[in-house]
């Protein structure tokens, strides 16, 4: 399989995104599905590793492309007081509402919940984080992160921390519209609060459903230098290789990043 000839940008999204495949293809964990339960638990891990840093703790919480998931949340819930969940497809925005509002038919995220948990100790407080994730996601709005004010006429005050997890890649169809967003939804974290970023590495599509969408092949040393642009320290980062040969993406890697923003000036 091959990139799409011409990169897959938020029109595409909105048309062709299926919230419910998308779920189903990379979100399911069962014993046959190897490459899916290794990349998704190795960003698990990745994510709770970060939200188990000191600094990183707060009041409000900012995810950045959150799509129709919540493993994003799983860890971070534990640490800030309230989250607001930011997505540019209609669809995926409001598949995550279904799951916030326990609708008959939501994705089934409970495997999951119960392998963070483990991670946590705990494997039996699934549904008590579940609970904590519905109550403390507060809003749930669109953004658009290639604009200089990502969330438009919505003014958010800033931030104690913003995580985006396989969105930028996605989104950006070169290194300076890459950067470019980077910096646009720096605008959204106070100075003095944090990133937190998980992106792949080495990828150029992905797939499911038979629909392909493209991806910015990005290096970590691209990455760390496009932070350290938008005004942010980097303080971790740790690239792990993703070895598993398939066809629905092309993924070498995958970066788990925190930055803190640097005062302002």
């Amino acid at each position: 399989m091959d990139a799409p000839a011409i990169f897959t940008e938020a029109d595409f999204y909105q048309q062709s995104f299926d919230p419910q495949a998308y779920l189903k293809e990379y979100y399911s964990m069962s014993d046959s599905r190897e490459g899916a339960n290794v990349f998704l638990t190795q960003n698990l891990k990745s994510l709770h590793k970060m939200f188990s840093l000191d600094e990183l703790r707060g009041g409000t919480l900012i995810d950045v492309g959150c799509g129709p998931t919540i493993y994003q949340l799983l860890s971070a819930c534990e640490r800030f007081q309230e989250i607001i969940a930011l997505d540019y497809t209609d669809q995926n925005r409001r598949e995550l509402e279904r799951w916030l509002r326990n609708e008959a038919g939501a994705f089934d995220w409970v495997p999951v919940v119960k392998y963070v948990c483990e991670l946590e100790g705990d494997r039996e407080k699934w549904a008590e984080k579940q609970e904590k994730v519905r109550k403390k996601v507060k809003q749930v709005l669109k953004c658009d992160v290639t604009r200089a004010n990502p969330t438009g006429a919505v003014s958010l005050p800033p931030a104690d921390c913003i995580v985006s997890t396989l969105c930028l890649e996605g989104a950006c169809k070169d290194l300076p519209t890459f950067r470019s967003a980077l910096r646009n939804i720096g605008t959204l974290v106070k100075p003095g609060g944090h990133l937190v970023l998980v992106t792949v590495l080495g990828e150029t599509y992905y797939a499911f459903n038979k629909q392909v969408f493209s991806c910015l092949r990005l290096e970590k040393h691209e990455v760390e230098a496009a932070v350290e642009a938008a005004g942010f320290e980097v303080t971790f980062s740790e690239a792990q290789p993703y070895t598993v040969s398939e066809e629905r993406m092309d993924c070498r890697g995958t970066l788990g990043l925190v930055a803190r923003r640097r005062p302002s000036v």
